[in-house]
């Protein structure tokens, strides 16, 4: 029987799911996805060839898997960042640059990696990204009712906004000009969609700014 990694059973398949990941983001980075097997996975995460099909019946389904998981944490700490925000409008620039940084630090290009998938993982993969521009979308919504954004058409704003975050590759920098390219584009976006800013670039209320009312 194999050995049971931590203090119960749910808390072992915790771990070596993040071991598969681990090995997973580490021989795409070094490999590329198309040329690995599920079989190389498993022996770089020290896990046994039949468990990991256990886990995960094919390569489609542990990248599925590992995008699902990598959504939910940066979904959590994008919910928690937000909720320190004070106004809708802080908000968005929070959402901003925190999308940024997270794209700049994945070794595992999203984009990248829907070439590879079928057409039903294409969906679940675009299901990800769903409470993401939900959320951008509410953002949107309540900082234009408050008066700290013109009052454009909605349909327009937001892909402008999804566009210009992804549309800005930060993958491969890193210290000063990771913050230089974050600052820029989050001062591009803001300026754009009509925000006032402050000399630090922090959003401002104008003083004529009203709540629209239904």
């Amino acid at each position: 029987m194999p050995k049971i990694i931590g203090s119960s059973l749910e808390e072992h398949r915790r771990k070596t799911r993040a071991r598969i990941f681990a090995a997973l983001e580490q021989l795409v980075a070094e490999q590329g996805y198309d040329s690995i097997t599920l079989a190389e996975i498993a022996a770089a995460a020290g896990v046994g060839r039949t468990v990991i099909y256990n886990y995960y019946p094919d390569k489609e389904e542990l990248l599925l898997a590992w995008a699902e998981q990598q959504s939910e944490d940066y979904q959590r700490r994008l919910s928690t960042a937000l909720r320190r925000a004070a106004t809708a409008v802080e908000e968005l620039r929070v959402f901003i640059r925190m999308q940024l940084r997270e794209l700049s630090s994945q070794h595992m290009q999203m984009s990248s990696l829907r070439a590879v998938l079928s057409e039903s993982g294409h969906r679940r993969m675009a299901e990800h990204a769903a409470p993401l521009i939900a959320a951008l979308r509410d953002i949107l919504e309540r900082a234009v009712q408050a008066g700290d954004l013109p009052g454009d058409d909605l349909e327009v704003m937001l892909p402008l906004v999804v566009a210009s975050i992804s549309g800005r590759s930060t993958v491969d920098l890193r210290g000063r000009a990771l913050d230089r390219a974050i600052e820029a584009t989050t001062t591009f976006v803001l300026r754009g969609l009509g925000a006032q800013l402050d000399a630090d670039g922090r959003p401002v209320r104008p003083p004529d700014a009203t709540v629209a009312t239904a």
